[in-house]
């Protein structure tokens, strides 16, 4: 285990556009008998000035100086575009945009599918929340695309029944439930978590089959993708589908 002085300061992050504090800069974790960590699900998202390094397995977030080869050792790589550096001047919106109508089918559709996202991220072991969230957001990976329209209809349906849920509920409950509706239809949801530098910050969203963001502000085009259903790493630009 690190020594103390250097034991990297980290947070355990739910989506949601959260703006990362510093952490120290820290060694990697290592397992019984000095065996490094797997990190199969890790991925380093690396900015010109600095790098996230994001453990899908356990939610954990470490904001690094520069870019540590070490920690990258099997972990996934993605490069993010260069930035001016606004040095915190620019504006980000916080605030859930309003839900907008939705067919009665859906909205039917989205209250059981609501109520079993938010019982995943309450049921079992803190530690592993964010993980069973992005488990269920994926659980679509091998089903035929959704329609730009199927998707919409998705995420319309889930920010209406989630808007009197007594819990937390930002972007990560919000796109993981909207994948497991289209799961529920027999459709993949091309379901994104990714980062954006200057401030840092993650967020995850639902996309449409030609990758535009559904049903979320411009700036959602400033995240670069960092996990997708297939796994860790940036979209595939193409994909096979074995059944119709």
């Amino acid at each position: 285990m690190a020594p103390a002085a250097v034991r990297p300061r980290s947070r355990n992050v739910a989506g949601g556009r959260e703006v990362l504090a510093r952490n120290r800069v820290g060694t990697p974790r290592t397992g019984p008998g000095g065996c490094t960590v797997s990190r199969v699900n890790t991925v380093v998202a690396r900015a010109p000035h600095a790098s996230v390094v994001i453990n899908y397995d356990t939610g954990r977030t470490e904001l690094r100086p520069t870019f540590d080869a070490v920690t990258a050792l099997g972990a996934t790589v993605v490069h993010l575009p260069e930035t001016v550096l606004t040095w915190g001047t620019v504006e980000q919106s916080a605030a859930p945009p309003e839900p907008a109508p939705a067919p009665l089918r859906w909205r039917i559709l989205a209250v059981p599918v609501v109520l079993a996202t938010a019982a995943a991220g309450v049921c079992g072991p803190r530690r592993n929340r964010f993980s069973r969230l992005v488990r269920l957001a994926c659980s679509g990976r091998d089903l035929r695309p959704a329609t730009v329209g199927q998707a919409r209809h998705a995420v319309r349906a889930v920010r209406w029944a989630a808007q009197c849920m007594p819990m937390r509920w930002a972007c990560l409950e919000d796109s993981a439930a909207a994948a497991l509706a289209l799961t529920v239809v027999r459709r993949r949801a091309e379901w994104r978590h990714g980062v954006a530098a200057d401030p840092v910050r993650l967020h995850a969203w639902i996309a449409g089959p030609d990758g535009a963001p559904v049903e979320e502000p411009a700036d959602t085009a400033l995240y670069t993708p960092t996990y997708t259903p297939d796994g860790p790493g940036t979209a595939r630009a193409t994909r096979r589908y074995d059944r119709e």
